[in-house]
């Protein structure tokens, strides 16, 4: 099993920064690919980003391009979403998500965190 927790949410401003952090804890290889989604109310889960331990490809959602950058810290076990630029459609609530398996933005990861909010206004 993997244990993931989500810590870096909070209140900003458009155009501001945030930086999640996502610490693994648990079976390594379970945690080969790992990834962010959101949630705001009343919409679906979506992926936002993934990174995938074997090449070290990652996989952005078109809304994040050019503005987010995922990224982990094997030694650490930590996964980290550098958020910049931020609007207030980007507000949600931020769950991480590993796999032992490569799966992008799909929804069928294993394991998620309780999830973080991040509020743009």
């Amino acid at each position: 099993d993997v244990q993931l927790l989500e810590s870096g949410g909070g209140s900003v401003q458009p155009g501001g920064s945030l930086r999640l952090s996502c610490g693994a804890s648990g079976h390594t290889y379970s945690s080969n690919c790992m990834a962010c989604f959101r949630q705001a109310p009343g919409q679906e889960r979506e992926g936002v980003a993934a990174i995938y331990n074997g090449d070290g490809s990652a996989i952005y959602t078109d809304s994040a391009k050019g503005r987010f950058t995922i990224s982990r810290d094997n030694t650490k076990n930590t996964l980290y979403l550098q958020m910049n630029s931020l609007k207030p459609e980007d507000t949600a609530m931020y769950y991480c998500a590993a796999d032992e398996y490569n799966l992008g933005l799909a929804r069928s990861y294993t394991y998620w965190g309780q999830g973080t909010q991040v509020t743009v206004s």
